[in-house]
């Protein structure tokens, strides 16, 4: 049995029952007790389990990962969602992009002349200034989040309240029926002021965000113009209460 489908068989166990132990799995897939150990350990660095003694259980609370762990998980799909997304963006646009690795990828897609971008995300700037001819490009400084590589606090509030977006593209931790969340309160309010000051407002997250919840809910799904996110196997985006979806 090839690594994909030994993958979906373990999250198929883990649906039925919460729990799963690494005897069972051994026994119904008929594989050693190594290779279900190391199935387990990728599954939990893409956020779909967490590890116990013995097993596994579903992983419900959102542990975040590093910024560098992050730039490598789910890399396909968030591919497949920024290549939606960049056709939101015209001419013309003032946009907000937040932080996130997702993000990231959307500002390696715009090409578009004319743009204006404000963004409070250090690699998003990085990344839109080695290429900013015809663009104006706005960093909003203050205090650095090291996990994010993005900056919030007092001072990145005080300027993005005084600043009015058409579009703003950002991501999520987690994301369960109406709520949308991240892990620091800070830096969701610094998002909170951000999407408030838009006219649209477009989700970019993958399918493993959903179902998982995180410390802080600082935005509502009824109040996104469109999420975007990927088709999975198990349909996760039919768990949202949200007719604004687009799947990818």
């Amino acid at each position: 049995m090839i690594k994909d489908e030994r993958y979906k068989e373990i999250m198929q166990l883990l649906r039925k029952t919460g729990t799963v132990k690494v005897n069972d799995i051994m026994d119904k897939l008929d594989v050693s007790d190594m290779t279900v150990r190391r199935d387990l350990a990728s599954l939990e660095k893409q956020g779909l389990l967490k590890r116990v003694h013995g097993g596994a259980k579903v992983n419900t609370f959102n542990e975040e990962l590093s910024h560098k762990e992050k730039r490598i998980i789910h890399i396909d799909e968030k591919r497949a969602i920024v290549k939606k997304a960049i056709e939101y963006i015209q001419t013309g646009d003032t946009i907000f992009l937040g932080p996130g690795t997702t993000i990231e990828l959307l500002a390696q897609l715009i090409d578009v002349a004319d743009v204006r971008i404000v963004t409070n995300c250090l690699p998003v700037f990085e990344i839109l200034n080695q290429k900013k001819e015809h663009q104006k490009i706005y960093l909003v400084g203050g205090e650095m989040r090291n996990n994010t590589q993005s900056f919030f606090g007092d001072l990145t509030n005080k300027i993005i309240t005084d600043l009015k977006f058409n579009k703003a593209f950002f991501s999520c931790n987690a994301l369960v029926g109406q709520e949308i969340m991240t892990s620091t309160l800070e830096e969701g309010q610094t998002q909170t002021l951000a999407l408030n000051n838009s006219q649209e407002r477009f989700l970019l997250a993958d399918s493993s965000k959903i179902g998982k919840t995180d410390f802080c809910v600082y935005y509502r799904l009824d109040e996104v113009t469109e999420l975007i996110t990927n088709q999975d196997e198990t349909h996760k985006y039919k768990q949202l209460d949200s007719s604004s979806i687009i799947l990818v």
